[in-house]
């Protein structure tokens, strides 16, 4: 209601606040210490002008001649409640007061009209996020982000981007992170100093390492109190100074809209980690400059190899009788091309875990993952094998890739190639452009191996392996393979699938067979609990990016991983994310416990005491299950993939069956 300028708010009933007592409301944006006493009410500002304490949260006390005093909780200072003034004593004159009035059981505070609001520093900045592109923010609002946050805020309102607020900021870097992978555009993650910052690295550490980008907004304590030890103060520079490729802070003199483009740019050219630091009162001040925007700031992209390189390549993979071709995850934007060379060669195609996925395991071609998370019928091509080529992979031991044998590595990274040995031809360039020079100059030689047969005849082996694997039975739970047969025959073949690390996703490596799906994990730093949180990330990207609309997602992890976030269940919930959670409960941290065998060592501190997780996810609002025999599991993932929510599977598996 406005009145003479005056804009009135109701705040409370009047039976909410007793005689003698004190309260903390808020009247539009505004923190309001709220008091009755003598019959009376009163109403000032509710932040206390020593260091902010509210009022609201103090006491009402007697002081000589019975005069009443608003007393603040922090460190005692005292205030009229009808007149704002001190007792005395004090530097401050004293409080805004607002007048209050009781109408029809109600408490109304009037305060005059808010002018309109005038533009900030994390607006300018807040404004560039949007130009460049970045459409989610996931994070926690506190006392040291206030005013970055309130610049999200406003363009959350505008629709120009969307924020998700998390239980962890560990969580928020990792949806983040898995933001990046999926769509090779960066998210944000905002948090607040000292801890909530510290909190991020993880995530961090996860996008850096396997070259997402990705954007961290910290939060800082004032300007004035860097330094001495403050409350949270630590250095945020030197914290991040490994993870990061930028870091900057923001001071009341930078170039604020160039600041934030760099970051973009930066997280975007250099698919790393960008960081900045916003000290809390920086991020209010005014600011008229205007929003920085990526036009005239980024070339092309597409490095293609040098033709010496390229003929080499085709005099090797002409002379080749057994070629076959090794992709990771750099080949995700090349997965068409790559293909296509292999059906021209006769090549069969086997991806590094972290590429699981670039080739559906239907595809005549597909040999399935290689390594310790793989197939026997990649690692059987991979003994036969006359030449390599390995496109968009980092040769990690994981992997396995045989360095003995003729290898040709496509990287358009220079230091990738030829990075832990040397490699017989190493090409640099983008893959596509790569694959579309020399696809037109290869052929089968006519005494080749018929490779696509062999490929055949090994996967109806590893099938029959499978098959037998799904009897076994030790009463102590399901078998993973039932699991990821089951999976396989209902999963949408469009969907997105979070995988955590463990037992659960060697397992899921080993007998998931892929059609189309895209696969996230935490590949270089395989950080457990990594599952649920890349979930909400890829969920996110569903939101923004038409190439992924309407596809659902999937995560999956052991009890141990899903324990590491379990709250963001809720997060899933309050936005409504559409995720189904599969949560392989073998009540012990599996794979720790199995190397500790084959090192010899006394299995130790690896069980664990859980609740009902399906009962858990219930409470949380979402859909669970519980399945503890084999024949279930059609009808339990059916029934959670149906849900247009989240929703979570747990299913007592044997800790030996992986």
């Amino acid at each position: 209601m406005n009145q003479h300028g005056v804009q009135w708010f109701r705040v409370a009933s009047v039976d909410e606040l007793p005689e003698g007592r004190v309260k903390s409301v808020t009247a539009g944006n505004r923190s309001v210490c709220l008091s009755h006493f003598d019959g009376q009410w009163a109403a000032m500002d509710n932040r206390c002008p020593h260091q902010g304490g509210p009022l609201g949260e103090g006491s009402i006390e007697r002081g000589a001649g019975g005069q009443c005093w608003i007393r603040c909780p922090w460190h005692g200072w005292d205030f009229d409640p009808l007149t704002g003034k001190p007792p005395g004593g004090h530097e401050d004159s004293g409080q805004a007061t607002y007048p209050v009035e009781i109408r029809d059981g109600a408490v109304f505070v009037g305060l005059a009209s808010e002018p309109a609001h005038e533009r900030t520093v994390t607006d300018v900045m807040a404004e560039t996020l949007v130009n460049w592109g970045v459409k989610h923010v996931f994070g926690m609002v506190g006392h040291s982000n206030l005013g970055l946050a309130d610049a999200i805020r406003r363009r959350t309102a505008a629709g120009e981007m969307r924020y998700i607020g998390v239980r962890h900021e560990g969580a928020a870097a990792f949806a983040a992170s898995a933001y990046g992978k999926l769509s090779g555009r960066p998210a944000a993650c905002l948090t607040i100093a000292g801890p909530g910052a510290t909190n991020l690295l993880t995530g961090l550490w996860d996008a850096k390492v396997d070259r997402a980008p990705i954007l961290a907004l910290t939060g800082q304590v004032q300007t004035q109190v860097f330094g001495p030890g403050a409350f949270q103060d630590i250095d945020l520079s030197s914290a991040f100074q490994a993870v990061t490729k930028f870091s900057q802070l923001v001071l009341p003199s930078s170039n604020h809209a160039e600041l934030m483009s760099l970051a973009c740019k930066t997280a975007l050219v250099e698919r790393d980690v960008a960081h900045l630091i916003f000290p809390d009162d920086v991020q209010t001040l005014p600011s008229a400059a205007r929003a920085g925007a990526p036009a005239g700031r980024l070339g092309g992209s597409v490095v293609v190899p040098a033709e010496a390189d390229l003929a080499q390549a085709v005099a090797m993979i002409n002379a080749a009788k057994r070629p076959m071709i090794v992709i990771g995850h750099g080949a995700v934007a090349a997965r068409d091309a790559v293909i296509a060379l292999a059906e021209r060669i006769g090549a069969p195609v086997v991806t590094t875990f972290k590429g699981k996925g670039l080739i559906d395991d239907t595809h005549t071609h597909a040999g399935g993952v290689l390594g310790r998370s793989g197939t026997p019928i990649a690692s059987w091509f991979m003994n036969e094998a006359d030449l390599i080529i390995t496109l968009g992979s980092s040769f990690a031991k994981h992997t396995g890739i045989e360095r003995s044998k003729p290898i040709i590595q496509v990287d358009f990274e220079r230091m990738q190639l030829g990075r832990f040995h040397p490699v017989t031809l190493p090409v640099w360039g983008e893959i596509a452009a790569f694959c579309a020079a020399v696809a037109p100059r290869v052929a089968r030689p006519a005494d080749a191996a018929d490779q696509v047969t062999e490929l055949a005849a090994r996967w109806a082996i590893w099938r029959e392996e499978k098959s037998r694997r799904l009897g076994e039975d030790r009463g102590r739970g399901v078998h993973s393979a039932a699991v990821f047969e089951a999976l396989t025959r209902l999963c949408p073949a469009d969907a997105i699938i979070a995988v955590d690390v463990g037992n659960n996703t060697y397992s899921f490596g080993r007998y998931f067979e892929s059609q189309g799906q895209r696969v996230l994990m935490s590949g270089y730093l395989g950080s457990i609990g990594f599952g649920f949180p890349a979930a909400m990330g890829a969920w996110a990207a569903t939101q923004d990016f038409a190439e992924f609309k309407g596809r659902k997602v999937i995560s999956i992890s052991g009890d141990g991983g899903f324990g590491q976030y379990a709250m963001e269940f809720t997060t899933a919930v309050k936005y409504g994310m559409d995720i189904t959670h599969i949560l392989l409960n073998n009540a012990e941290l599996g794979k720790i416990a199995k190397e500790q065998r084959a090192g010899e060592f006394q299995v130790w501190e690896t069980g664990l005491h859980n609740p009902s997780f399906a009962m858990f996810a219930k409470q949380c609002g979402g859909h669970g299950a519980r399945v503890t025999a084999a024949q279930d599991l059609d009808a339990a993932f059916a029934a959670a993939l149906a849900i247009k929510g989240p929703s979570l599977v747990e299913i007592v598996t044997d800790p030996e069956l992986v």
